[in-house]
């Protein structure tokens, strides 16, 4: 009798079939290669985090925290994100440390789905955190490793869209006056409803000017010349200081060469809370949505007492397979087949054949049901069946 659930997995959970795995072992490893050539370290934090520090800290919505409680009644969280972990680790395992410090992760998040979401509830992200510099080279030195890691995977037709956290809330804040208002259109910006904002802008009671001030803003999207746009619409300070960023910005990733994968997006939002500054997405032309994102922020530390200055993105793997395309093919294989007679010839070939760095099974006869099938399976074939003939492979 099947069993209630037998087949099925909690919601938003997947398996990885061989195939999927190794297309993205392959393309995880050669990020993580590149990454390192840049100087960043890899680090690894627990699964499971306290709800009170990590999970709190994390911005992740508290509805979508996966939480159970430890033996002594403290609530823990599977990790949401890998931000607030490393913020955690760079003030206490890494306290002695001198900034700046260059992280890098590799590992799996877990976030809880609805049922009617579709997303997955745990997902493989690769990344890194440049923790304790503030300027405008390390918020470029990470754009362009990020660009760097998609070019690496094998990523066509993408672009990085780049705006300031700053420049929105600053302009949002000037015209509607408070921040639940802000909040409002901050919302539409972030899930992309322009419709929405525009709708919502011309409901508003306010003049005719601010009203084209916010409706200008969806403009705000192109190349570097969108900056200057960008200032006609802003009077404050801290709007002025987040355009001043981004010039800075871009005149550091011309250094790098890679401006033909940019462009500026001045109504990004992002779904962080804890974004302060320059914050990017990137887009693969096979998606809707970002296969990466990232930026700076520079209060996170402050609340685990090591107050610094940040800046980082973070890569999903399982976009980044499905913006490359087509997968590759699994790892050749070859098979010996041995019957006992034969099987220390077998596991020497075998051994052989493994130093010289192929892949190699060895089965044996008696445990195939159908040899023809079986070796549909494989590269190459090779038996070791029946008597040795002068202590050769045996038939192939």
């Amino acid at each position: 009798m099947t069993k209630p659930f037998m087949f099925e997995k909690p919601i938003g959970m997947r398996d990885t079939l061989p195939e999927l795995f190794e297309t993205k072992q392959r393309i995880a490893n050669d990020i993580n290669e590149e990454v390192s050539r840049w100087g960043y370290r890899a680090i690894q934090t627990p699964t499971l985090e306290y709800y009170e520090t990590v999970g709190v800290a994390s911005a992740i919505l508290d509805q979508q925290l996966f939480k159970l409680l430890d033996q002594d009644g403290n609530t823990l969280v599977l990790r949401p994100d890998m931000t607030a972990p490393i913020a955690r680790l760079a003030a206490s395992s890494l306290k002695n440390e001198g900034y700046p410090l260059r992280l890098s992760y590799h590992t799996n998040l877990y976030r809880s789905q609805q049922r009617e979401g579709g997303k997955p509830a745990e997902f493989e992200q690769i990344g890194v955190e440049l923790v304790g510099d503030g300027t405008a080279s390390a918020d470029a030195e990470v754009i362009a490793l990020m660009i760097s890691t998609l070019r690496k995977a094998g990523v066509e037709n993408f672009q990085v869209a780049i705006g300031h956290i700053g420049y929105v809330n600053a302009l949002l804040l000037e015209v509607v006056g408070n921040e639940e208002r802000a909040n409002v259109l901050r919302r539409y910006l972030y899930e992309k409803n322009y419709v929405g904002y525009r709708q919502h802008v011309k409901s508003l009671p306010l003049s005719s000017i601010d009203k084209t001030r916010l409706l200008d803003l969806l403009q705000l999207r192109g190349g570097s010349e969108k900056i200057t746009a960008a200032s006609e619409l802003v009077q404050s300070e801290a709007g002025e200081k987040a355009l001043q960023d981004l010039t800075k910005l871009w005149e550091a990733l011309e250094c790098y060469g890679v401006t033909e994968f940019l462009k500026i997006d001045l109504n990004l939002v992002m779904h962080m809370s804890y974004y302060t500054g320059v914050v990017f997405e990137g887009y693969g032309s096979r998606l809707g949505v970002p296969l990466g994102s990232g930026g700076r922020y520079d209060e996170l530390l402050a609340n685990f007492d090591r107050p610094a200055q940040a800046t980082g993105f973070g890569i999903r793997l399982d976009l980044l397979v499905e913006a490359i395309g087509s997968k590759k093919e699994l790892t050749p294989q070859t098979c010996i087949i041995f019957s006992n007679e034969r099987r220390k010839e077998a596991i020497a070939l075998a051994t052989e054949k493994r130093e010289q760095g192929e892949a190699v099974i060895l089965q044996d006869l008696a445990g195939i049901k159908d040899v023809d099938v079986l070796s549909e399976q494989f590269a190459d074939v090779i038996y070791c069946i029946g008597k040795a003939k002068n202590g050769g492979a045996g038939d192939e």
